[in-house]
This record gives C-alpha cells, sequence and structure tokens, in this order.
C-alpha cells in the first residue's frame, strides 16, 4: 500500500501543533520574566566588572592575558591570576594599575588577589620564541664538540645537547 504525504496546509491544521506552539511560547515568556525578576539585579554587576576588565587589560595588556576581574564592590577589586608567579607579578603592578583606574574614574581603595588555577592555561602550548641563524646552531654545536667532557661541565653540555635538540630543523 502507497503512502501519500499530507500537503502542508493540512499539517497546519493539525490541533497538536497549536498546543505545541502554545506551551513553547509560555516556555519562552517565562524565561523572559524569571531572566528580568530574578537575575536582573545581577545585569550591572556584571557590567561593572566587564568595564573593569577592559580597563585593567589597558592598563597592564601583558598581565591580563591571563588574569581577570572577579569581584567589585564597596570599593574593592578583587582580581585572580592563573598562578603564583603572575600573582607575584601582578601584586607589584598594583600601584600602577590603581592609579590607572583611578584616573579614569573607578573608585578604587583596595586591590586584593586570589590565585585560580586555570585549566586552559595548563593545556596551552608556548610558541617558539626564539629561533636561531644556522650560524648561531653550529658555534654552539661546535662548542657542545670542543667543550672538555669533565664534571663541571655535565650541566653545561646537557643543555646545549637540548638546545640544539629543539632547534633542529
Amino acid at each position: 500500500m502507497k503512502t501519500t504525504r499530507q500537503p502542508a496546509s493540512a499539517s497546519a491544521t493539525n490541533p497538536f501543533r497549536s498546543i505545541v506552539k502554545q506551551k513553547k511560547q509560555y516556555q519562552s515568556v517565562e524565561v523572559n520574566s524569571l531572566l528580568q525578576s530574578e537575575i536582573a539585579h545581577l545585569w550591572p554587576a556584571i557590567a561593572n566588572i566587564n568595564a573593569l576588565q577592559k580597563e585593567c587589560v589597558a592598563a597592564l595588556p601583558q598581565l591580563f592575558l591571563y588574569c581577570q576581574v572577579l569581584h567589585y564592590e564597596e570599593h574593592q577589586l578583587i582580581l585572580a591570576a592563573p598562578n603564583a608567579a603572575l600573582a607575584t607579578k601582578l601584586k607589584q603592578q598594583l600601584p600602577k594599575l590603581q592609579t590607572s583606574l583611578q584616573k579614569t574614574g573607578w573608585q578604587i581603595n583596595a586591590i586584593r588577589i586570589k590565585v585560580q588555577v586555570n585549566q586552559s592555561l595548563q593545556n596551552e602550548t608556548l610558541e617558539k620564541q626564539c629561533h636561531m641563524t644556522d650560524s648561531a646552531l653550529s658555534a654552539f654545536g661546535s662548542l657542545e664538540k670542543n667543550l672538555s667532557k669533565s664534571k663541571h661541565n655535565e650541566e653545561l653540555l646537557g643543555a646545549l645537547r637540548n638546545l640544539l635538540q629543539r632547534h633542529k630543523k
């Protein structure tokens, strides 16, 4: 038995279709009212944090590649750093950051830093920043070959081997 497909106009008269459509509209109205009533008070805080993040990036662009603004309340700013080393560098730059933020109109009396390990920072592979010329590589190679193989030179020889291995073409 061959089945025939109903035309689009016949499916539009399906009584169940209007119920589904009404349910979807009801759900979207419910979500919108929830966003407007329950979560609306968070929007100013989110806007402040985003604006502060932009100002911090402008003040200290290299440090804020990985650091971020966590919280701002009662003239106190809390920043997140992915590790202790960056937290220390950021701590050294806090007077510059605070001055810069105050110049742009932010009332900041204190800045705290929290170390929060960020998974994406750990998985990131660093691109090689130093490219050696052939003459530099050959000079390091001859140094590695001509350096005496003594107890005092073991670490230097190992470092030279590693350097030459990394920069092989």
